[in-house]
């Protein structure tokens, strides 16, 4: 599918958490500018809604999802504003039939062979790995994705500059999602110029596993 190829072409997906609506185009512009046009923006606040909306009219060329997206009413609302994709922490059964039956993208939370099973259940190779540095990094993705040969995984959780190539340079891994370079602080302080820089390091690692 069409988003799930930019997914894998951009490598890294900040993962976003936005407090104030008005901070939204700002910052979408601030990572644009640093050569990264795609963001999960999660639904761990009441500006997530809006500022998924704003950044989808207002920068058509920003690839935006849901993330921390917990129940069919929060995908409802997700993607009447625009998201593209949805992500989830972790596998309800619910939700992820939800998505399949009315098309929509989804990538599931997984931590174990189980939840695996039941994303091929529903038609599903591309899931989320969460936390991944907290579950056993990527020597325990590559232990279970072993007998899963057409699953690729976006590790997200504890996923930082330092790390971050561990995961890329490995097939099973379509990107890997982080905050390092759009972190809560610098949002909320304004600091878009910090943004940008970070965002130009990420792509241009990013662009190594390309």
């Amino acid at each position: 599918m069409e988003v799930l190829k930019e997914i894998e072409n951009a490598k890294i997906v900040p993962v976003v958490v936005i407090d104030d609506e008005k901070d939204a185009l700002p910052l979408a512009e601030a990572m644009m500018k640093g050569g990264i046009n795609i963001a999960e923006i999660t639904f761990r606040t009441s500006a997530a809604k809006g500022a998924i909306e704003l950044i989808s009219k207002k920068c058509p060329d920003m690839l935006v999802g849901a993330g921390t997206v917990l129940t069919i009413g929060q995908v409802d609302e997700a993607v009447k504003a625009g998201a593209k994709f949805i992500v989830t922490p972790g596998s309800n059964p619910k939700v992820i039939e939800y998505c399949v039956k009315n098309n929509i993208i989804i990538i599931p939370g997984c931590a174990n062979p189980s939840n695996v099973e039941l994303a091929l259940e529903n038609g599903l190779n591309v899931v989320k790995f969460f936390p991944a540095e907290q579950a056993g990094g990527i020597g325990y993705i590559k232990a279970i994705s072993a007998p899963y040969g057409n699953v690729r995984f976006m590790p997200t959780g504890g996923i930082s500059p330092k790390n971050v190539e561990n995961y890329l340079k490995e097939k099973c891994i379509i990107a890997c999602g982080g905050s390092w370079m759009v972190k809560k602080d610098l949002i909320k302080e304004g600091k878009f110029d910090e943004i940008t820089k970070l965002c130009n390091e990420a792509s241009e690692l990013a662009n190594k596993y390309k």
